[in-house]
């Protein structure tokens, strides 16, 4: 991984790999346990994760057809329902200890979506917003899905994040219903066109992240 960021006490990395969804697990029980604050970016293997309010209803196929698939399944405490992660996604996560920081978790989600506002903006030209009946952040034109969120706040430290779907096939998505939705409610920077210069727009969108968050923590 690559340090690219340490401001305000809280270090920023970028995985140039994919990571399994196990090793993040992990990895936060730890940082949680420490209060250990850190941002970040990488990708994962294709993967669905189903929060404290997954319904059963909105898993399309079998588990056992997951494991066919090559798709892993996982169990999670975070917010919402299910969704899905595979390769060329931009996923952040961030642990915030929002008790240090005198923080509200109302004013860290704010903050969090200001933030993707923001630096998708800037990155790629593309306008998205919230949608105030479903969490995640969808293209102003369209009215497509482009990011999703879930966070999880125990003991007032963060963990979890976001998931932007940029180059990724979205075929994982097919396999349930994201977040209560239909997977046709889905998009990806790939979709949309902006796929041109992936990789360095990647990395630039990260630090536009980073550094507007940052700006915006006590």
């Amino acid at each position: 991984m690559q340090k690219f960021l340490h401001q305000k006490g809280l270090p920023s990395y970028l995985f140039p790999s994919i990571v399994s969804y196990q090793r993040y697990l992990d990895f936060q029980e730890n940082a949680r346990k420490n209060r250990r604050e850190s941002m970040l970016f990488l990708e994962h293997s294709p993967c669905l994760t189903g929060g404290i309010g997954a319904k059963a209803e909105n898993l399309l196929v079998p588990e056992v057809r997951l494991t066919e698939l090559g798709v892993d399944f996982v169990s999670l405490p975070r917010g919402g329902d299910f969704t899905a992660h595979e390769p060329g996604q931009i996923v952040g996560y961030l642990h915030i200890d929002l008790k240090k920081r005198g923080l509200s978790l109302g004013d860290f989600l704010r903050n969090l979506n200001e933030s993707l506002v923001v630096a998708v903006k800037d990155t790629w030209g593309l306008e998205v917003e919230e949608n105030p009946k479903s969490p995640g952040l969808y293209t102003k034109e369209t009215k497509k899905k482009l990011i999703s969120e879930g966070i999880y706040a125990k003991s007032y430290f963060t963990s979890f994040g976001f998931a932007l779907n940029g180059i990724n096939s979205l075929f994982t998505f097919s396999l349930i219903n994201p977040c209560g939705a239909r997977s046709e409610d889905m998009v990806s920077l790939s979709a949309l066109g902006l796929s041109e210069g992936y990789p360095e727009k990647r990395k630039e969108f990260v630090y536009r992240f980073s550094k507007h968050f940052l700006s915006l923590l006590p």
